[in-house]
């Protein structure tokens, strides 16, 4: 049984996606969806007999009320725990065996207590320059295994003079003021001339941490660009 495990879209079905689930007898998805038009299309890639698990991530709001915080299920001989922050995993797990999680958009698999615990990364919109990934997990009699899937970014690259502006805690500050006034993610990102995925990887960090200044999240996202 194989099993399409991904995380983190955005608002972005990458063709490569869409057809690596279209191969898969289950699809797994931690969340961060960003609108119903990702789950239709999930729905229509993949193969009418393959279940969808589907959980909401911290920035799905009002639209994904009615989708679960997480989900323990079984598949394939296996039972699952599925949720979109590792933080949320509980401490007893019973007899969970593989751990599902995204939220950091970095690709992670560990094994620990004879338990899998996998992130599959981000397959979505890309933030800065990290990886694009998610994973395939096959399940069979002698077990299980997870195989990375790195997506290629097929983004024209913008010309060094075309780049968008460095972060900077100026930059950061302008952001944090527009949004305390309830303005949007494009409409700072117009406003400012700064690309919507800084304006957007800004906003999810203030939201996640109300207490950080501009400092702490200009920290934040020198370790998210240098995987620290």
């Amino acid at each position: 049984m194989k099993l399409a495990v991904l995380s983190d879209t955005h608002g972005l079905l990458r063709p490569e996606v869409k057809k690596i689930i279209s191969e898969c007898d289950a699809v797994l998805h931690a969340g961060d969806i960003a609108s119903q038009k990702i789950i239709d299309e999930i729905e229509k890639a993949k193969r009418a007999d393959a279940p969808l698990y589907i959980v909401r991530g911290n920035n799905d709001k009002e639209w994904a009320e009615h989708l679960p915080h997480h989900l323990a299920f079984s598949l394939g001989g296996a039972n699952f725990f599925l949720v979109h922050n590792k933080k949320d995993v509980p401490e007893e797990l019973g007899d969970r065996q593989i751990v599902i999680y995204g939220h950091s958009h970095k690709y992670a698999e560990e094994w620990k207590d004879g338990r899998l615990w996998l992130n599959p990364g981000s397959c979505g919109r890309r933030r800065f320059r990290m990886e694009l990934t998610m994973a395939v997990l096959e399940l069979d009699e002698d077990g299980w295994r997870a195989e990375r899937v790195d997506i290629p970014d097929e983004t024209p690259q913008r010309k060094e003079k075309d780049a968008p502006q460095k972060c900077g805690r100026r930059s950061i500050e302008a952001v944090l003021k527009r949004m305390e006034k309830g303005q949007t993610v494009s409409r700072i990102a117009e406003e400012l001339k700064l690309e919507p995925a800084f304006v957007e990887e800004i906003c999810r960090i203030k939201v996640t941490h109300p207490g950080v200044t501009a400092l702490g999240i200009l920290d934040k996202m020198e370790v998210n660009k240098t995987g620290r």
